[in-house]
């Protein structure tokens, strides 16, 4: 990192220290170069995007191209933008006191091309940090042109200036943008009118402001978010818009139970253990909600939805280990059920699915587990096991049931063993770890139909 005492603090020192402007399209273009070359990841925190929309979002930028990313919500689309950041140079020259963003030796304001006229090799430099240098706007209807690109200040026309004196304008979002990234969410939902305002920016590299007749060469990289839906719902980006963005790279969804797994680790706010058979099942859910009928696909089920879930898992688990006093609070199969009923608003059902959205989500849920009991336990005989509570090893558990107590209902059996190392148990770990992968083999056996179970008032039991 370079210390920032080191720095030039005027233009003189800058000239001297050989810095030449550098246009921010190329700045990026060179510092991606670089990451490639390095082997180093120009993307952290991206997951399920490396051979898809990574290679076709470095190609756009590599030729200097404004880019639209589309696709269903949840998809990390502004994630991905916030990390154009990391392309910038760390730090970067800045007139010291300019209202833009503006290189020192390349100043484009009337107000600092006077001040460079008048300071010479002395006009001060301030450094900016690239996270500076980015900003973003949710477009929403009631955005307005002064919003984005600017509009006359009536501060400054009533401390002396005159409505022509181009000094008069207060600059919006894009120009204070000068030498960085304009990220824009939900395009479409910008106004018609709204949207042609940013035609110069985009082609001329200009703006205009009534009646002005202002040239500013502003310097940007302007990135935006869309659905699909919204070219034909909400709104839409209109034509010569649309055909200014060089680039439209389609996100997706994870496209792997392990990419969809990573997201949930990575974003998931866990305040209990929740091991990885239960990540996976919360996995396989998410990915049959995008596949089921009774959903609409057209809205997408975000990655949220998955976080969230892992979340209300993790709760349950905390509050269940307050109940019992075990710890540490580690989340079973049963805290599974919390799942539906909290998160059924974060889905839209298609129209003729009213009332029957629990029922969906519960049967979805249960084949997740089904599918995660059958990958782990592959080639494992679960005979045992049934026939211990078949002929009267009840199991109970629920929120008020500890895992000692769970493995309490059940005699030492070799394949209890085997269920936990399938699971990634070890049988030195603590009860309630080897009692997530029991209940979970003793789920796969009811979902079987080789068990029954019974619920009532927080309390499951499996037996015959």
């Amino acid at each position: 990192m370079t210390e920032l005492g080191d720095l030039p603090r005027t233009v003189g020192e800058l000239r001297a220290a050989g810095y030449t402007p550098r246009g921010v399209k190329a700045e990026i273009r060179a510092n991606l170069l670089a990451a490639l070359r390095a082997g180093r990841d120009p993307w952290p925190g991206i997951v399920g995007f490396g051979h898809s929309v990574l290679p076709q979002l470095e190609r756009a930028l590599l030729a200097g191209h404004d880019v639209v990313l589309l696709g269903e919500r949840g998809q990390g689309k502004t994630r991905l933008l916030r990390t154009l950041t990391g392309l910038l140079d760390e730090w970067t020259p800045v007139i010291d006191g300019a209202e833009l963003g503006e290189h020192p030796l390349d100043p484009i304001t009337p107000e600092s091309l006077r001040r460079a006229a008048e300071l010479g090799d002395e006009l001060p430099v301030a450094w900016r940090h690239r996270s500076e240098r980015y900003a973003e706007k949710l477009a929403t209807p009631d955005t307005s042109v002064g919003d984005l690109i600017g509009d006359v200040d009536p501060v400054k026309v009533a401390a002396g200036r005159t409505l022509g004196d181009p000094e008069t304008i207060h600059f919006g979002l894009v120009p204070r943008a000068h030498r960085g990234i304009v990220a824009i969410n939900e395009l479409p939902d910008l106004a018609e009118r709204i949207q042609v305002a940013l035609l110069n920016v985009m082609e001329e590299r200009d703006i205009q402001v009534r009646g002005y007749t202002l040239r500013l060469p502003l310097d940007v990289l302007l990135v935006a978010t869309s659905n699909p839906e919204d070219y034909t719902n909400r709104g839409r980006i209109i034509t010569p818009l649309k055909d200014r963005f060089g680039a439209e790279v389609r996100t997706h969804y994870p496209l792997t139970v392990a990419a969809e797994m990573d997201v949930i680790r990575q974003e998931a706010g866990l305040q209990a253990e929740v091991g990885e058979p239960l990540l996976e099942v919360l996995a396989r859910f998410v990915r049959n909600l995008r596949e089921s009928g009774a959903v609409d696909q057209r809205s997408g089920v975000s990655a949220r939805f998955a976080v969230a879930a892992a979340e209300t898992v993790a709760a349950a688990a905390l509050r269940r280990s307050a109940l019992t006093g075990e710890e540490p609070p580690v989340a079973r199969p049963v805290d599974l059920d919390a799942v539906p009923a909290v998160l059924r608003g974060k889905v839209e059902f298609e129209s003729g699915e009213e009332g029957r959205e629990t029922e969906h989500l519960v049967h979805l849920l249960r084949r997740a587990v089904a599918e995660t009991a059958r990958e782990r336990f592959r080639g494992l005989d679960l005979k045992p096991l049934m026939d211990s509570v078949v002929d009267g090893n009840l199991v109970a558990t629920g929120e008020r049931v500890p895992g000692a107590e769970v493995l309490g209902a059940l005699p030492e059996l070799p394949v209890l063993h085997d269920v936990a190392t399938r699971a990634g148990v070890s049988p030195t770990d603590p009860p309630g770890r080897i009692a997530a992968a029991i209940e979970l083999a003793l789920e796969s056996l009811y979902l079987a139909r080789k068990l029954a179970k019974d619920s009532d008032d927080g309390m499951t039991v499996y037996g015959p």
